[in-house]
């Protein structure tokens, strides 16, 4: 396996300038109430990068009555839906004008390759804030036929002050998938993103302010999950709830709004999604998809494909060609172009990475390559891939969002549905076959938000996004992203 850990960002000057650290409330950026910051850490060498505000219960309900404020006597929600449109727009060229320095932001704070970054992350979030641009005039209602001399329509409206709480492993682009749809809809914010990587997300808050967007429109309050997220929670002034992280918390997150006041929510959570190899599909195309779609960024992906169903003709083939694949991974500095794989997020992430990979050896799976640390600084792992993994083993019922892949085999298709859906998640799957028939039934079958076939990872704006089961509720992009932030109202006129 080809590794590098040449000395990097920690050590030298830093790669991109740390712009803003503070907090954004009411169109100002301000210290925390209690003065207190918090280390934003380097994972590439464990070094800290900057020292943020940490926001807490009372700077969040600041920031929420900023939001209210902004909502109910600012010129936001009032304005012209095209206007709104149009400053969407307007923050979409300012990222667009500023990718490279942010690529570089979000690869220093969060370790995932710049190629990906520059690639993938900056591409999709701008293209998400000018598709919601162009749906911010075209949220309509219906015209309803109803019994009597009535006429009956139904309005659309804003939702009103939203909380949205994002994850660390996609920052600019889970921001992008909140802002996008509650901005275009007329709603106002509170953004908490997540205390491992917040740097993203406060340089985006500047572009959006820069753009025009009006003061108290957005607002965000850097902070930890136990305060400045359950304080959002729990706020009594905030009407809805968006969250993207673990099962775990997003549970707490329902308690909370049932214990106040009954806040809508809508929740991206965790996966262990079936990633279905049949003996008829292209096995290259196959083996690249399921290396993308376990590997990238470092295995953490809440739709990561790491059950990995492979028919058991040419189960022996597959791992052949996957190993000499994952063989070939460049495990390094993330700055360096030709690295393929970064370190985990933190040290936190990087022990419970480990943990899975010692549980799958103690319960009886073959190790093939990778499961050691790599170099001495930095959270980096080696590739991991494991075979006889049974479905009872913890590496293969719980969401490990690391570099560990689990291959295993399966005789025939109602057995692989079966086994595809005895999970307690349902946010992703794949199929990977050349039977048109056989395909249109998985994708019908399979208890999973979305399901690729012959591809992984493929995502747009336009397609909504989220889970069954215990992998969420409602759903992200798309039109249907804006039903989260809008209420609909029924006028009925007697004529």
């Amino acid at each position: 396996m080809s590794t590098t850990l040449a000395p990097l960002t920690g050590k030298s000057k830093s790669p991109v300038k740390i712009r803003q650290t503070r907090m954004l409330i009411d169109g100002k950026w301000i210290n925390s109430t209690s003065g207190r910051t918090f280390e934003t850490i380097n994972p590439a060498t464990g070094q800290v990068i900057a020292n943020v505000a940490e926001g807490e219960s009372v700077d969040v309900d600041k920031a929420v009555k900023a939001a209210r404020k902004a909502f109910e006597a600012g010129p936001w929600r009032k304005m012209s839906a095209r206007e709104r449109g149009r400053l969407l727009y307007k923050l979409a060229d300012l990222i667009e004008e500023n990718k490279d320095e942010l690529a570089a932001l979000e690869t220093l704070d969060n370790g995932k390759p710049l190629a990906d970054s520059l690639s993938a992350d900056l591409p999709l979030a701008i293209d998400c804030y000018r598709y919601y641009g162009g749906w911010a005039d075209k949220i309509e209602g219906k015209t309803i036929p109803i019994t009597g001399p009535y006429f009956c329509y139904t309005r659309h409206e804003p939702i009103g002050v939203v909380g949205q709480i994002i994850p660390w492993n996609f920052p600019l682009l889970m921001q992008a998938w909140k802002w996008g749809p509650a901005l275009a809809a007329g709603c106002t914010v509170v953004l908490k993103p997540a205390e491992q990587t917040p740097l993203s997300a406060l340089r985006v808050g500047e572009l959006a302010m820069e753009a025009g967007i009006p003061q108290g429109v957005i607002n965000i309050v850097p902070g930890f999950g136990e305060t400045a997220g359950a304080a959002i929670a729990e706020h009594m002034d905030i009407d809805k709830v968006a969250f993207t992280g673990s099962t775990e918390v997003g549970k707490l997150i329902m308690q909370a709004a049932g214990r106040s006041n009954l806040k809508r929510i809508s929740l991206e959570l965790g996966g262990k999604s079936p990633n279905i190899i049949f003996a008829d599909s292209d096995l290259d195309q196959a083996v690249d998809g399921s290396h993308l779609g376990l590997f990238l960024n470092q295995g953490q992906c809440c739709c990561a494909g790491s059950r990995l169903f492979v028919e058991r003709k040419v189960h022996d083939e597959f791992v052949d060609r996957m190993m000499k694949k994952v063989k070939n991974t460049k495990v390094g500095d993330p700055f360096d172009p030709k690295t393929t794989q970064g370190p985990q997020i933190s040290q936190e992430q990087f022990d419970k990475v480990m943990s899975y990979i010692k549980a799958g050896q103690n319960e009886g799976a073959s190790m093939l390559t990778g499961g050691s640390r790599v170099g001495r600084q930095g959270y980096f792992i080696e590739p991991t891939v494991f075979t006889d993994v049974k479905d009872e083993m913890k590496i293969a019922r719980e969401e490990i969002f690391g570099p560990v892949m689990s291959i295993i085999p399966f005789k025939d298709v109602d057995e692989v549905i079966q086994r595809g859906n005895r999970t307690m998640y349902g946010l992703a799957a794949a199929v990977w076959t050349r039977d048109i028939s056989k395909a249109h039934r998985l994708a019908a079958e399979l208890k999973a938000g979305t399901v690729w076939v012959n591809c992984y990872d493929v995502f747009d704006a336009a397609a909504p996004f989220g889970g069954y089961k215990m992998s969420g509720i409602g759903r992200e992009l798309g039109e249907y992203a804006l039903r989260n932030y809008t209420e609909v109202k029924t006028v009925t006129i007697q004529i």
